[in-house]
Order: structure tokens, then sequence, then C-alpha cells
């Protein structure tokens, strides 16, 4: 399709503002010297121009959505009616504590909340998603060592079944990184574990259920471990859709984590945000978190701030509508239907893997939380069709592909998460579609190596998409051409 740009004519516009009924005051020097070049397009052309795009893009609501590790689960419409109550989008984040009570009662009692669901003591809602979370998370870590005197402690122990934010978070806070390898049933090995830690250990991330979707059995061990070491321990909480209201990480013995509001709470991710990643925490923690903290005194909400903070990571008090939205949803569950929901995913996941396992093979053979992971690695060297073609092929029968080529210690590796949100019908569906390009794989594995067929765009080039992007429309270019 036509970009905007290609779409212009001069001459043709729309308008979509209202004239500004107020004097414009823009400083000296502020001023543009040129008129920006936008494209000029009619509101026709403008509206079916985003139309087009939206068809050509695949969500929850187009059809089956299994990308590991991410919950990309369906996200009631209720959530988006609740966040779009004038109340809420009216409100300025500089009015008054006494104007903006019914929001802070919300963040105060989502922080309430997640800290029930948690098992931690405190929780501050500004990060902006998952990974800033993290970064929060191990600035705690930090503080609290440094308080102690105890600026020795330089390193984060991580698993090789990580994350990749896990340690670009820990780098990004000044630590060094500790790489330990899984042992042979895709948990920590612990003898590594124990060799590693030691005095100058600030902390482990842990993702639980790990990676690999197998909730790690030795987990008080490796918790006791990091704490005998004086390092504390922090959670992954990308995973937590798989135990809600089952197993708490507080209760495992982590100290703080973060949680994904717009994963495990049904607020829609992906596309750039908004996303909101709370980081929560122990009590010996709470004084390090970010300002201001919402608190309840004998008549009111208030904010407070705290000298001990690591300050703020985000302006203001985080992603706001965000919190709303999981609000609504936790209000609209439950206690019971956190707890039923996290019983479903788990058991889609089982459901989708039993009915794959005997011709796919299973990196772990065991019983899986919400996701599990499959090596196509001897079907690559049976038939020379390797995970990356079997995801592309899934384009073509209109299901978004699991995640490829992740975790890096399962060789061709597709990650897959169903989520609770999704049918029995929706999971014999996918289960038969992943067993025809099995099937294909060995028949027309030639094929299999030029799809997707039926797509807007096939195989691009995705190297020279990730190192040389065209982020910017080239003008020049395009005159030069014309001329």
């Amino acid at each position: 399709m036509k970009l905007i740009f290609e779409r212009s004519v001069p001459g043709h516009g729309c308008s979509v503002l209202p004239e500004c009924d107020v004097p414009t005051v823009i400083p000296e020097g502020f001023c543009r010297q040129s008129r920006p070049r936008l494209p000029q397009i009619s509101e026709n052309d403008l509206s079916r121009h985003y139309t087009e795009l939206a068809k050509q893009t695949h969500g929850v609501n187009d059809g089956f959505y299994p990308l590991g590790s991410c919950t990309m689960k369906y996200n009631p419409k209720i959530n988006e009616r609740a966040a779009a109550l004038p109340g809420f989008t009216g409100v300025h984040p500089l009015q008054p504590e006494e104007d903006a009570q019914g929001c802070l009662e919300v963040m105060h009692r989502m922080e309430t909340m997640l800290c029930g669901i948690t098992g931690m003591d405190a929780m501050s809602l500004q990060p902006a998603a998952g990974a800033h979370g993290e970064f929060t998370g191990l600035l705690l870590i930090k503080a609290y060592h440094k308080s102690r005197g105890d600026e020795r402690r330089t390193k984060i122990i991580v698993p090789d079944s990580a994350h990749g934010t896990n340690p670009a978070s820990a780098a990004m806070a000044g630590f060094s990184i500790v790489n330990v390898p899984s042992a042979a049933d895709g948990c920590v090995d612990l003898n590594a574990l124990q060799t590693a830690v030691g005095e100058d250990t600030a902390g482990l991330m842990l993702t639980n259920p790990n990676t690999v979707g197998l909730f790690d059995k030795n987990i008080l061990q490796i918790t006791d471990i990091v704490h005998k070491a004086g390092g504390l321990c922090y959670y992954d909480g990308a995973n937590l859709n798989a135990v809600m209201d089952i197993a708490r990480p507080g209760d495992m013995g982590f100290d703080c984590m973060h949680l994904n509001l717009h994963k495990t709470f049904s607020t829609p991710h992906g596309g750039g945000g908004p996303g909101s990643g709370p980081c929560g925490c122990k009590d010996f923690l709470a004084p390090f978190l970010p300002g201001p903290r919402i608190v309840r005194n004998e008549t009111a909400y208030c904010m407070e701030y705290q000298n001990t903070s690591v300050g703020s990571v985000k302006a203001f008090y985080g992603n706001f509508l965000v919190v709303v939205k999981a609000l609504s949803y936790l209000c609209m569950l439950g206690r019971e239907g956190v707890r039923e929901a996290s019983c479903n995913a788990v058991l889609n996941a089982n459901y989708m893997m039993h009915g794959l396992s005997d011709l796919y093979d299973m990196a772990f053979d065991e019983t899986c939380m919400h996701e599990f992971v499959m090596s196509l690695e001897k079907l690559k060297h049976d038939t020379g069709v390797s995970a990356l073609d079997a995801a592309k092929a899934m384009l073509d029968y209109g299901i978004h592909p699991p995640t490829m080529y992740f975790p890096l210690i399962v060789h061709e590796a597709l990650m897959v998460e169903p989520t609770e949100t999704e049918s029995r019908e929706t999971l014999d569906e996918a289960i038969a579609i992943y067993r025809e390009i099995f099937q294909k794989a060995h028949e027309n594995p030639d094929a299999l190596h030029h799809t997707p067929a039926h797509t807007p765009i096939g195989r691009p080039d995705e190297v020279a998409a990730a190192r040389k992007p065209v982020i910017r429309y080239d003008y020049e270019a395009v005159l030069s051409e014309n001329d």
C-alpha cells in the first residue's frame, strides 16, 4: 500500500482541529523557519488510509495470538469504558490533592491489590513498562546496599534462560552480570548458583515460572542461597499470569519485583504502549521506592515524599489510565476470578502441548505452566524446515506465530502461550494447523521456505530492517526521481 506521503496531493486537506480561540504566544527563536512538510490529504483519503493499515495488522481481536512470555490475551472492553470516564481523562497531574481524591483512591487501591497478589508490602505505579520496572527494582537493591555501606556488591546473577531485558536492566543500573546455566531439567543449576554467589553479589534476577514454562521446584533453595550470601532476590513478573492467587513471589523469598499491567492485568500492549510496570518490594526496601507515595490519612488520600527515595523514574505518577484499566479488570474478576484466570492459562497450555507432543519435540517433557517450548531441531535436520519456516507458514492460516528462537537454551525453539482467554475450539483449530504444517514439512518442505504466500508482506530482509531502518520520508529522493 502507499505511504501517507505518497497519497499527498497539493491543495488537498481537511479541518480536523477548531481554530484556536485564545492568543498564541510563541517565544522568539522557537518559530519554524519554514512550514513542516506534512502530507496534504483529504479527510476521505485519510480515513481510507488508516482503515487499510488496520486491515493489515494482526492482534488478539483478529485471531489466535500465542506469543510466549508476552501474555497477549483478550482485553475486556469494559476496561476501556472505565478508563474513558471524564473524571479520569479530564484530571490534570498538577491538580491539588483535594480535587483528585478519586484518582488517588484508584492508585491506592491498585497498589493494595497488587501487594496482596504478589506478597509484597509496598508498591510504586510509576514505572512505565516491564523493563522500566526491572530497572527501578535494581535501583532499590543498589540503594539498599549503599545505605548499609556495602558498596562492594556490584554483581547481579542472571540465569541463562532469563528475558533479555534482565541483563540489560542490570547493566543500566551499573551492575556487572554473572550468568548461571540451567540444569538438564530447565531450572536453575543449584551448584552453579552456589559457586556464583559471594561477597560481591548484589542480587539475583529470576522469573518463576521460568522462560521455558516450568515452576522451579527449588525456588526456596535458590532464594535462600542468595540471601545467605548477602544478596537480594528480584522477581521478574512477566510470567505472573500463571500463578495469581496460587503462589506469591513474596512467599518464595523475593525481596522486590515488577509486574506488567499490560500483560497480566489485561490492558492492551504492543505497538509501543502505553504500558505499566509497577515495582513492589518488602518493607525494608519501601523507603527507597520512587516518590511521591500515595497514603491514606484519617480524612483523605495524600502524597508523601521520602528523602531516602531513589527519586522519580517517570513524570508524575505513571501511566494512570493503564492503572484504571487494570483496576477495572481486577474488580470485575474478584479474587476467585483471578485464581481461575491463572488455572485456565495453565490448563490451556497443557492441553495444547499434549495435543502436539506426539509430533513435535517438547523441550521439557513434563507438565508446564502457562507456556511450553517446542524444539524443531529434529524437524529441521530431517526436512530442512526451520522454526522460522513453520512460524511464517502460520501466517497463511490467519494465526500469529509463537515466539521464535527463544529461549536461547533451546535450539530451533517455538514458545507457545495460549493464555486463559482462548476457547477449546480455538485451541483445537490451532493444534490442527500446527499438525498440518508438520505434515507439509515432510511432504513438501520447499513450499514452506517461501511462506507466507497470502499476506501483504512476504519475507522482508529482517537484518536490513533492523540495521538500516528507514524512519523518515525522503522528499529529496522522491523529487529527484520525479525530475
